[in-house]
């Protein structure tokens, strides 16, 4: 822009260096003089928290819509509907004078205890990455940015300020970098934020490789990294490492950093014009969309209604669901009348209104009777007598809706849950009400899952109704009245028990440090290849009606450049009508480095009448089938077979063709000094010079040992003996018969590898 560049070369020093660093607790630094407007920012991601006061960060907000949190969003598994929230939230920050809403979260669920859970969409970086970039399109498309957060690794609430998260390359890209490059590449938010935590011993506000390395230059972002609210420690390592923006201000001592650097020689300034650039694009890109007027509170409310009811996952149903006319209800627990419906913390939205469930669920109850009974206390005390009456009325009905819902103090920001089940009372509760009601519904509204172990077998349905926004509890008696199907499925796995968790003998750490031991094996990654039992899987979620997967069409062979077109049919087999979320997942069985038992690569939704029939296309590229090698420094999708699976969960597959990928990359092969008899077979290029050179040399090696062709070595197979050993101590057992030292062949066959001929001392490309 020819206006930024022309504002830059007028800035003194001293404006450059204020400038990166926040005038307020909501706002960036305005410059009269040269014309540079202030930009207003505000707490998000599933409502707009813009404060009375931007001066202060705890102050109140002004009244917005509550809509569902990300935990409810992603289990819709709409990217239209997910776009749809996005523009509606920037509606209201244009409403209420915000430039840039800060979220969406899209940190993995790395353990179901992370306090954060619910501000987060996946376990699975695909997912989250595309749920995330829809929601970017969704608001910047109205001219309001977004701040892609918390990059990265921040995936629990314990020493969030300074935990140091021990992670390996291939873990990280794949899992906890993916969803944020998918989001960044196809959504394009103006801002990412970086994270509190360190990442392998650095700050991420400090961490070069990761904001500059790999996001700005190999991702290609262009918008601002700005840092999570005190997240910067040294503000002059944090604007080399690529940090552009820094947040709350005002701190005078950050400019005053930054302006004796660049003097001392220590910060180029044009390091610092580079933040100051990306900067002033994004504030004049933000002041291009007028502010004020008035948003459709009504209209952005039945919106909230309806992606909450999208979102609702029914986990189990034993012909309960939908109601069917009863005439006597007995609606038990205190989030029926004092609905749980966002999380604590920084998204915490002052709501324009609340729909309360009792109220709505007696307003399409029509005739039938309905009493209620509080269940539980506020909080974590316990009332043996609320459960006493609570039984009392659920005899007296037809059947019994439990509302339980975790507290504050158990699932908010700032903290990590403490358990993973409901508190001591509401299971209580559950377990008495079923007891003496057998036809009872548990509605949950908790942001992530629930050991039910205690109490699921003796209820007959369960509707996890998430944190649900302010409009939840009409969509929660849609439900249960069958006006909505459901159609939400687990972004997430329920496990049976804690224990059972990927990350449990590795959360939430210990000085200091947090070590993701359980590498790329999270969520359903881990159940599967454990083959552990779960309580519900990832992609679970039942409906009022059936589906029938039909048909599937892949070509056998396809080129990696080319990509794979899938296709398949899907046909609603019951008697209402539906949403089925169709996924596919992909299962390498032949990979050199181990790949999860599959790994989800395309979905939709896909709305069906009764007996109607869709066909569902679905591409997958070159990263469908490719994980990150460590050692290469890239994604690698190797040639071979791979099987394509088609299902209504992760564990519920209903389709499976195997195809086979024809690679046309050339990658170089990684046989060094030390690489073993196994990985020179394994290698492409290696195979071909072993086998031979084996064949030659393994009867020289019997020989070494004394053995007749088909004899044991001490009683163990002598192949077997060598495979793991580096090829030079292969050599060595015969040393004395080799032309040359064992570490001189051994260099002379990896020169014929990598395409080398020598010649006497000099070496040439053959």
């Amino acid at each position: 822009m020819l206006e930024v560049e022309q504002i830059l070369c007028q800035m003194t020093l001293e404006e450059k260096a204020a400038l990166c660093t926040g005038a307020s607790a909501w706002t960036t630094l305005a410059i009269p003089r040269l014309g540079i407007p202030e930009m207003v920012v505000s707490d998000g991601p599933h409502g707009v928290r813009r404060v009375t006061d931007v001066q202060a960060v705890g102050a109140k907000s002004l009244p917005a819509t509550a809509f569902p949190t990300a935990s409810c969003l992603s289990a819709t598994w709409d990217r239209e509907l997910l776009r749809e929230v996005g523009a509606a939230i920037a509606r209201e920050a244009i409403a209420l004078g915000v430039d840039v809403v800060l979220g969406p979260g899209n940190n993995m669920k790395r353990s179901p205890l992370g306090g954060r859970n619910f501000e987060y969409f996946a376990e699975d970086p695909y997912l989250a990455g595309e749920l995330a970039a829809s929601y970017i399109q969704g608001v910047q498309a109205q001219g309001v940015g977004t701040s892609l957060k918390h990059y990265a690794a921040n995936n629990q609430e314990y020493q969030r300020l300074r935990i140091d998260v021990r992670v390996d390359e291939r873990t990280l890209r794949e899992i906890y970098l993916t969803g944020f490059e998918i989001a960044v590449k196809k959504g394009r938010p103006w801002t990412v934020m970086c994270a509190y935590n360190k990442v392998n011993g650095t700050y991420a506000s400090e961490h070069r490789y990761l904001l500059q390395q790999i996001l700005k230059d190999e991702w290609g972002f262009e918008g601002l990294v700005v840092s999570d609210w005190g997240a910067v420690v040294d503000r002059v390592a944090a604007l080399e490492a690529g940090l552009d923006l820094a947040m709350p201000g005002p701190k005078a001592r950050f400019t005053q950093a930054l302006v004796e650097a660049v003097r001392s020689g220590r910060l180029e300034e044009a390091r610092l014009d580079e933040a100051v650039r990306r900067i002033l694009r994004v504030v004049f890109r933000a002041k291009a969309t007028p502010k004020g007027g008035q948003f459709d509170l009504e209209a952005h409310h039945a919106l909230a209604r309806r992606a909450a009811a999208e979102g609702m996952v029914l986990l189990k149903n034993e012909g309960l669901l939908p109601l069917k006319n009863p005439q006597r209800i007995a609606v038990i627990g205190r989030s029926a009348r004092y609905p749980q419906f966002q999380g604590g913390g920084s998204s915490n939205v002052n709501p324009t209104r609340v729909d309360i469930p009792l109220e709505e669920l007696r307003r399409l109850a029509g005739e039938a009777q309905i009493a209620y009974a509080e269940g539980y206390p506020e909080g974590l005390a316990e009332d043996p007598g609320l459960i006493e009456e609570a039984v009392a009325r659920a005899k007296e009905a037809e059947v019994a809706l439990v509302f339980v819902a975790l507290p504050p103090a158990v699932e908010s920001e700032g903290y990590d849950r403490p358990f993973l089940g409901l508190t001591p009372q509401q299971e209580a509760l559950i377990q008495a009400v079923s007891q003496a009601q057998p036809r009872t519904v548990v509605i949950l509204n908790t942001g992530s899952a629930v050991d039910m172990r205690t109490w699921i077998g003796g209820v007959g349905a369960v509707l996890q109704g998430w944190l649900m926004g302010q409009a939840g509890a009409g969509a929660i008696a849609d439900i249960l009245f069958g006006r909505v199907n459901p159609s939400g499925k687990l972004a997430e796995t329920f496990p049976l028990r804690l224990q059972d968790t990927p990350a449990y003998l590795n959360f939430p750490g210990e000085n200091g440090e947090v070590r993701y031991g359980e590498g790329i094996y999270i969520g359903y990654r881990y159940y599967e290849a454990k083959e552990l039992p779960v309580l519900f899987p990832f992609g679970h979620g039942l409906s009022y009606t059936t589906f029938h997967y039909a048909n599937l069409r892949c070509p056998p062979r396809f080129k990696d450049t080319e990509g794979l077109r899938i296709a398949f049919e899907v046909t609603n087999t019951g008697q209402m009508a539906g949403k089925e979320i169709v996924q596919v997942y992909v299962r390498d069985p032949q990979a050199s480095l181990p790949r999860p038992p599959k790994e989800l690569k395309g979905f939709a939704k896909v709305a069906l009448e009764p007996g109607e029939t869709k066909t569902v296309e679905i591409e997958l590229d070159y990263r469908a089938f490719a994980y990150y090698h460590p050692g290469l420094k890239d994604w690698v999708a190797e040639e071979g077979e791979y099987e394509i699976l088609v299902g209504a969960s992760s564990a519920d597959i209903r389709l499976c063709q195997t195809v086979v990928l024809e690679a046309t990359q050339d990658w170089p092969s990684l046989l060094n000094e030390e690489s073993t008899l196994r990985e020179w077979l394994q290698d492409k290029r290696g195979r071909g010079i072993m086998e031979p050179f084996l064949e030659e040399m393994l009867p020289r090696i019997r020989a070494a040992f004394g053995l007749e062709e088909g004899e044991t070595f001490i009683g163990m197979d002598l192949m077997g003996f060598l495979l793991d050993m580096p090829l030079r101590s292969v050599l060595d057992f015969q040393s004395e018969q080799l032309p040359a030292p064992p570490e001189a062949m051994v260099q002379e066959l990896l020169h014929r590898v990598r395409g080398v001929k020598r010649s006497g001392e000099e070496h040439r490309v053959l």
